[in-house]
């Protein structure tokens, strides 16, 4: 089981429980904090003015509410801004956003009643999930419509989707014998305000971004091996007078792909001594989506060490407002719930990943175009030219949805409209932001389907299988029991989807 309480939650923790299948425990320590938290709040709060306590919320702070409305007052907020729309994120996200919102209330610094993370941790572990829609918050209070939502469903409300189907709130408690939470001081504004939706979503896309890379590391690896590249451009004395970490670290590991490759070429072996030709037949160098892939990929990797320090930093913080502190018996009130690290983060993700969706449509494109490689038939046809197609078509797919990416990496986080009668007069956009990348990293497995589906196709072409290095005759033999080689035209959709499975469900290598 894993643990949240008193120590930081870590990726590789959340990864367990996402789809490790581990369930969670709370830390008997930390839960008599949020205990003390919750008692204080209810006593320091009984004679004095504390906003969403006994105040109006937002641009109507300045109404005072009265002793027997507060208690409504909570209830009216969740109801009220539960007005999302579009999709209901997906189980994987909103499992993520119930990770994120526990164990930001497990800091002890919310003043909520215990019983709202002993009910979020049961949902989690028992696979219930809110209908959280993609759109609604600015991400400023945080993912107020998201989180709404989510406390929708606390109170016992609302729908959740359980085993395969949307089902009542009421009725799958009743099942399962949940008790809904009740509102005892603060609980609505504190569940709704934070950054957890965004936060949530930004984990998934980190952990399927990594995936991202590892494929693209080993498919660049390959590619450079099927033509036979040289391999100087990944040698660890080239790139280690470039001083950048990212990139040293995608040399080395195209490096250990490679191990035991009979194809690629070392320079020496063939350029560094006497020629006679006035016109080599051998490519000098190879062209930039072969040889510069440290250089492009390294950012990348550096990207992604930087986003996930910054997301899981933020999944072990306190991102509601006012924050109670117990300990010094005070209430501060601030912008905890201010999206902007993780929307930050979120476009340079996507970015980066774009990028890499960028490098590998090049690379296809390299296969598929004979008067390029100089070494396969137009679009890796297999059969009789004019008469079969090979990848031709497949490749308007991998083009088309690179072109997607493009348009969807313009950044959320400098797209600030003000809004809440201009008291939310800048915001992060987060939420907006890490579903924007979710979905251009989904697109990137796509395109990565379609160049593992083309280099498959060459390896059969120059029957070349037995001087692959061990890895990446390994990734030919797994692809291969799902896709065999074909040869006749025939529908590709089924295949490219196969393809993507295994990719998301299998790591080549760890960046």
């Amino acid at each position: 089981m894993v643990a949240i309480g008193s120590k930081a939650l870590s990726l590789e923790e959340v990864y367990r429980v996402l789809l490790g299948g581990e369930e969670l425990t709370l830390e008997a320590a930390a839960l008599q904090q949020v205990e003390a938290s919750f008692v204080f709040l209810e006593k320091f709060s009984a004679k004095k003015l504390i906003y969403g306590i006994n105040t109006g919320f937002g641009p109507m702070a300045q109404y005072r509410i009265s002793d027997e409305d507060t208690f409504q007052l909570q209830y009216n907020l969740i109801r009220s801004h539960s007005s999302g729309m579009g999709k209901c994120m997906s189980p994987l996200h909103t499992k993520a956003l119930m990770i994120a919102r526990l164990s930001s209330f497990m800091q002890a610094h919310s003043g909520i009643h215990p019983e709202v993370v002993h009910l979020l941790k049961d949902l989690i572990n028992k696979n219930v999930y809110p209908c959280v829609f993609e759109h609604g918050g600015v991400g400023a209070s945080g993912d107020l419509v998201q989180l709404a939502h989510l406390a929708l469903v606390l109170i016992g409300e609302g729908e959740v989707w359980y085993e395969d189907k949307f089902q009542p709130t009421a009725e799958v408690f009743a099942r399962l014998n949940l008790k809904p939470i009740g509102i005892h001081v603060r609980e609505g504004l504190a569940i709704i305000n934070g950054t957890s939706a965004m936060t949530g979503i930004g984990l998934v896309n980190l952990i399927e971004a990594k995936k991202l890379l590892g494929w693209s590391v080993t498919l660049s690896a390959m590619i450079n091996e099927i033509v036979e590249a040289f391999d100087d451009h990944l040698s660890a004395e080239l790139n280690a007078v470039k001083k950048h970490e990212g990139q040293q670290q995608i040399a080395a590991k195209m490096r250990e792909i490679l191990k035991g490759s009979k194809m690629v070429r070392h320079r020496p072996d063939h350029l560094y001594k006497e020629l006679e030709e006035e016109i080599f037949k051998d490519k000098v160098q190879e062209y930039y989506s072969l040889r510069c892939v440290p250089q492009i990929l390294g950012p990348v990797y550096d990207t992604l060490a930087q986003a996930e320090k910054l997301v899981v930093q933020e999944l072990n913080s306190v991102s509601d407002n006012p924050v109670v502190d117990h300990h010094l018996e005070n209430v501060f009130h601030g912008g905890n719930f201010h999206g902007d690290y993780v929307s930050l983060e979120m476009d340079k993700i996507k970015i980066a990943i774009t990028k890499l969706s960028m490098l590998a449509e090049r690379q296809l494109n390299y296969l598929m175009n004979e008067k390029l490689n100089h070494k396969f038939p137009p679009f890796m046809n297999l059969g009789k030219l004019g008469f079969n197609f090979g990848m031709q078509g497949v490749q308007f797919t991998a083009t088309s949805t690179v072109a997607e990416n493009q348009t969807l990496s313009f950044p959320m986080y400098v797209h600030s409209i003000p809004n809440n009668n201009d008291n939310q007069d800048i915001v992060s956009m987060g939420c907006n932001a890490a579903v924007m990348t979710s979905k251009v990293i989904d697109n990137t497995f796509q395109v990565l389907a379609i160049q593992v589906m083309t280099m498959l196709q060459a390896v059969d072409y120059l029957q070349c299988q037995d001087r692959l290095a061990g890895f990446s005759h390994k990734v030919y033999e797994e692809v291969r029991a799902i896709f065999p080689k074909f040869i006749e035209d025939s529908p590709r959709y089924k295949d490219l989807q196969k393809i993507k499975e295994y990719l998301l469900k299998n790591v080549p290598v760890q960046c």
